[in-house]
């Protein structure tokens, strides 16, 4: 399964307040800062609403670490 890696690129200073409780959300909340997230589609809808605050990059696992 694959997974989203995203990132905050703009501040949520002057953002609506629905947009920055979907940056919550995802685990955001500083520039700069990366979370890992599944690629669900309830994930691709809350990126949908910030796609300019974040970059996101599809990674190929969630990357658990370890053999497999």
């Amino acid at each position: 399964m694959g997974a989203l890696k995203v990132t905050q690129t703009k501040s949520a200073i002057g953002a609506k307040p629905k947009a920055r409780g979907t940056l919550r959300a995802l685990g955001l909340g500083r520039i700069g800062k990366t979370h890992t997230l599944p690629d669900r589609p309830e994930i691709r809808g809350m990126l949908a609403k910030v796609p300019h605050l974040v970059a996101v990059e599809e990674v190929d696992d969630l990357g658990a670490g370890g053999a497999s």
